[in-house]
């Protein structure tokens, strides 16, 4: 894959082969009015979609050996799942979706999610099946891509969708608060659970940031603190899947399962804190730049100024001429 001088990645070999498809496609869809909404919004869904490809994988063959897997198989169901992870990881960078670059980070994820579920599991927060020898004490190997399935989707979407911040606060200081989040995790069994405070100290130091972002023609803003909340509350969503399909399990769902408590989206609000500061080693956040063109030919450029959901209306007469190879739902450079 490649990269901008800036350090941000493109389109990899396998997206931009899905982008030449699309673009002429949509290129003749309608650009103004109710359909030039629906367009944006066709696009959106298609990106988040594309964008979520891991994540759905995982979720998609969990509840597959929930509903069908064999309860007397030789081979363990949840070393059937990790079996499966790694076919999925192996496939998404074989098939160029995702760079060894992005790869990295994505490790780090298992890795510093892996390690929370072994004290998590062992603290009894939550517990998994025992069956199964691709373990790690009370945690089965599939756990940690979970996690990575997190960090797939953070990487992703931040080159699907060009990505730019305003007002992005320093890196070690978002370095730090992911620290302190982070060690919370596991304090909290010992001392106060600190996370009300963490989470004030997210709202200080994230406050302040608006992320613009492109969906199709045009260009989009709305306050970072809320794209946190709405990523958290769509993991918490698929949490839920999880648990239905007894991935893993928490104390009151043993006796039987019911919807995971609305408290733990603050965890995952935390959790996103960390995520993205994973995601911002290897692709530093970057401000607007207007006078970017994106790759594909896009007609429209970005604009800031713009109230939270409404697009560019203002655009240089060279912007407003109809160019036939606009962006398309793969992205832009990201």
């Amino acid at each position: 894959m490649q990269h901008t001088p800036d350090g941000r990645p493109t389109l990899t070999t396998a997206e931009r082969a899905i982008d030449a498809r699309f673009r002429a496609r949509l290129a003749r869809l309608p650009r103004h009015g109710p359909g030039g909404w629906f367009t944006e919004f066709v696009v959106f869904g298609l990106k988040q979609a594309w964008a979520c490809v891991f994540g759905a994988a995982m979720l998609a063959i969990i509840c597959a050996a929930h509903l069908w897997y064999p309860d007397d198989a030789a081979f363990a169901r949840n070393d059937a799942l990790t079996v499966a992870a790694v076919a999925i990881q192996v496939a998404m960078v074989a098939g160029r979706l995702e760079s060894l670059r992005e790869l990295r980070v994505i490790v780090l994820f298992h890795l510093v999610g892996t390690v929370m579920e072994l004290f998590k599991t062992h603290v009894g927060s939550w517990t998994y099946e025992p069956d199964g020898v691709l373990r790690l004490g009370g945690v089965p190997l599939f756990s940690g891509f979970m996690y990575a399935a997190v960090g797939s989707y953070l990487v992703r979407v931040n080159r699907l969708f060009d990505l730019r911040f305003t007002r992005y606060p320093p890196r070690w200081l978002t370095a730090v608060v992911a620290v302190a989040i982070y060690l919370n995790f596991f304090a909290n069994h010992y001392l106060p659970d600190v996370r009300w405070l963490l989470i004030t100290a997210v709202a200080l130091v994230f406050g302040r940031c608006v992320m613009h972002f492109r969906i199709f023609r045009a260009r989009w803003r709305m306050p970072l603190l809320l794209a946190f909340v709405l990523v958290a509350f769509f993991i918490w969503l698929a949490e839920n899947i999880a648990t239905w399909s007894n991935a893993w399990l928490y104390p009151s769902q043993v006796d039987g399962w019911h919807p995971v408590s609305l408290t733990k989206l603050t965890s995952w609000f935390l959790l996103m804190i960390i995520s993205v500061v994973l995601v911002t080693w290897i692709s530093p956040p970057q401000p607007p730049d207007d006078d970017r063109q994106p790759p594909g030919g896009t007609d429209e450029t970005a604009g800031g100024g713009l109230p939270v959901g409404q697009r560019e209306r203002h655009r240089s007469p060279l912007e407003q001429q109809v160019s036939p190879g606009g962006p398309s739902t793969a992205g832009s450079a990201g």
